[in-house]
């Protein structure tokens, strides 16, 4: 087997970069074309200047709700696929409800270059564990076995007796499912005597990889790596042998920016995960997925040279209520619209047994309190308390909402 999936992975940075500046004005200018989602949100947007990160932070965020909310007005996926209708293989649903897309041809979720990475190919058999129903991750890990040249056995979740003996039966050589099941698998098999010793990779998703459990299957002579992907966007970032953060897919541009803004942070600063696909099908622009995570510097040891980032990170929406009122980022973004010599926010709710307290602490060269006090009751609906720190010295966990109340 190649040791990489093709040579985009090994790109320079100026070969990149230049790539970059061709493809991404073509699938805005695609965007505002076909899908008619985007007609209005980059109505004055002129295609052909954005071709770089720079220019891409500029466009308007996208976010779930609004896939939500514009797929119940125009159905299926609310004019934000490039796709007619009757020209869609497969539609999924994800909670929310939303709907997405997928097509059978190729490699259309991008998971082969994740598959590869892990070591499996032609001559594998995958008993693909992800759900084929209502969500599309089996159809992607599907998808991915056959851009690779691997054949399936379409397990799909639960029956773990019936996993192991077939996993036995047919001499499965690789996994395909969340990171624990596995696991769960192996440990039936034990029981019923059964030899699983054939299988040698797992290419694991959906949810934490714990070091036990990596450790777990690496005696039996698995190796087991995890991607980061969506139902909606598809592979996003996945891990190679090096096991050193996660390399982000040749088909996304990710960014990291602070919650409830577009604004990207600085490398290292723990921030939401905003992805845009270069997927001519469904050309989703500026995505907040609602996850956090943080950029990494430097390169992978294993050779392949795009950007990382450090997995997943927790979530992004951090609204909560104080005194009967939801306190949401995209307030605390505008109050730093208001104030831009502010560097960095941070609302922390607490409560004194009695009564919730909002304390607003602001990074900022300026003792301008009563100035600040009153923007946040303007802003945020609610009285705090406000406290000027200095610079760098809030926590870098991507939070700009902090509830510590105890809930119980």
């Amino acid at each position: 087997m190649r040791k990489f999936y093709d040579t985009l992975e090994t790109r320079s940075d100026d070969e990149r970069a230049s790539d970059i500046s061709r493809d991404l004005p073509r699938q805005i200018a695609n965007a505002q074309t076909y899908a008619m989602g985007f007609k209005t949100s980059l109505a004055d947007v002129n295609a052909g200047m954005i071709t770089d990160m720079a220019a891409l932070a500029k466009l308007p965020i996208l976010r779930k709700s609004d896939l939500s909310s514009a797929q119940s007005q125009t159905p299926p996926l609310g004019g934000y696929s490039t796709s007619a209708p009757q020209n869609i293989h497969q539609l999924f649903q994800s909670p929310g409800p939303i709907y997405e897309m997928g097509q059978r041809g190729g490699d259309w979720w991008r998971f082969g270059r994740f598959v590869h990475a892990v070591g499996i190919g032609a001559g594998d058999i995958v008993q693909n564990t992800f759900s084929y129903h209502f969500t599309p991750a089996g159809a992607m890990f599907d998808n991915a076995a056959a851009a690779v040249g691997a054949s399936v056995f379409a397990a799909g979740p639960g029956q773990t007796e019936l996993q192991a003996r077939a996993a036995a039966d047919l001499r499965v050589t690789a996994y395909a499912g969340t990171p624990d099941y596995l696991n769960t698998i192996l440990i039936k098999a034990d029981e019923l005597g059964l030899d699983l010793s054939a299988i040698k990779s797992a290419a694991v998703s959906g949810g934490p990889l714990f070091p036990q459990i990596r450790n777990a299957y690496i005696d039996r002579g698995i190796k087991c790596l995890q991607c980061y992907a969506t139902a909606d966007l598809g592979h996003i970032a996945y891990e190679s042998d090096a096991m050193d953060g996660m390399i982000i897919d040749e088909g996304v541009i990710v960014e990291i920016v602070t919650p409830g803004t577009g604004n990207p942070v600085k490398d290292g600063e723990i921030g939401e995960v905003v992805v845009t696909t270069m997927n001519p099908d469904y050309p989703l622009i500026r995505f907040a997925t609602g996850d956090l995570s943080s950029m990494m510097s430097g390169v992978s040891p294993c050779g392949r040279t795009n950007k990382r980032i450090t997995g997943w990170k927790g979530r992004a929406d951090q609204a909560t209520k104080v005194k009967g009122m939801f306190v949401r980022p995209e307030q605390v973004a505008q109050l730093l619209e208001r104030h831009p010599e502010i560097i960095k926010a941070r609302v922390e709710v607490t409560h004194d047994g009695t009564n919730d307290a909002m304390t607003v602490r602001l990074e900022s060269p300026a003792d301008s309190t009563d100035a600040y006090a009153a923007s946040i009751q303007s802003v945020l609906k609610l009285r705090a308390n406000v406290d000027i720190c200095a610079p760098n010295s809030l926590p870098n966990d991507g939070l700009v909402i902090a509830d510590l109340r105890d809930h119980g």
